[in-house]
């Protein structure tokens, strides 16, 4: 089956910029959320990194136009996705809810159609098994900002079948982009190794070994790291790391993933980072 419709459930940073990098690349794309204001305002947003892209002469005006018109927007996903050949889910990372939203995507969808989800730690195999069909089930977890980012983790779940990953991997490198397969273990590779090492960082701060700007200034220059663990937290969302965490922590039964107690008080007093404008720095 050619793949060319996708349809993009939940407009937000990895949403629109999923939606932006297969529009791109030549696919039509009906991007999903709750609220109007929401699609507006990610429309706009794939508008400005376009602008971005033609700046640097990535992209010619043409080509952000036509990026710009393969993009429909839809505040129901399941309205949406009976006519796609793929479905990504990319909304916040819940569980439940995203199981919530597979299970009306398997009612609303043909049966060819696969079902994917960016989830970056919570289990494409639990997600599958509230569907029908979990041989179309998979994780495609896009890096962050989408459109400049290379790597994308390619998940099998426990029932996933060869038709459905090789599909994936053909759908990956037409975005040019590099599919890396990862079975399906919390956090797979790039959150089981990231979130832990921002964990400690944030340790270190915890028990007052030095200060973030001297951690993120040893892991920038000592280690040639582009962005220091705290600052990287801080664009992250000091909540979805605390989620990411809580999910490893949960799915390995360990305690070496057991969350930094400032990350859950940081979280509870709303710093979460940039989004709020104050985490381990101030924005």
């Amino acid at each position: 089956m050619e793949i060319k419709n996708i349809t993009v459930i939940g407009s937000g940073t990895m949403g629109n910029g999923i939606a932006h990098s297969f529009a791109q690349n030549g696919f039509d794309v009906t991007l999903c959320d709750v609220k109007k204001e929401f699609l507006l305002r990610a429309i706009n947003t794939i508008s400005n990194n376009l602008d971005r892209q033609v700046k640097k002469n990535i992209l010619t005006e043409t080509q952000k136009v036509e990026t710009l018109t393969r993009i429909k927007t839809n505040t129901s996903f399941e309205e949406a996705a009976k006519t796609s050949d793929l479905v990504i889910e990319a909304v916040f990372e819940n569980g439940e809810l995203k199981k919530d939203i597979f299970k009306k995507l398997d009612n609303s969808c043909n049966e060819s159609t696969i079902l994917a989800s960016n989830t970056s730690s919570i289990s494409i195999t639990e997600i599958a098994a509230v569907t029908n069909r979990p041989e179309k089930v998979i994780g495609i977890h896009f890096m962050n900002p989408v459109p400049m980012m290379k790597l994308v983790e390619i998940i099998c779940g426990y029932s996933t079948s060869k038709e459905t990953l090789t599909a994936t991997k053909e759908i990956i490198l037409k975005l040019e982009k590099v599919g890396v397969e990862v079975q399906d273990f919390p956090g797979f590779i790039s959150n089981r190794i990231l979130l832990p090492m921002i964990n400690e960082a944030i340790y270190c701060v915890y028990e007052n070994v030095s200060t973030a700007e001297a951690i993120d200034t040893v892991m920038k220059l000592g280690m040639n790291h582009p962005m220091g663990p705290l600052q990287l937290a801080d664009f992250i969302g000091l909540d979805v790391c605390l989620n990411i965490m809580n999910v490893l922590y949960e799915g390995f039964g360990d305690s070496k993933y057991r969350a930094c107690p400032l990350l859950k008080k940081m979280v509870a007093a709303g710093f979460l980072g940039k989004k709020s404008g104050k985490g381990f720095y101030n924005y």
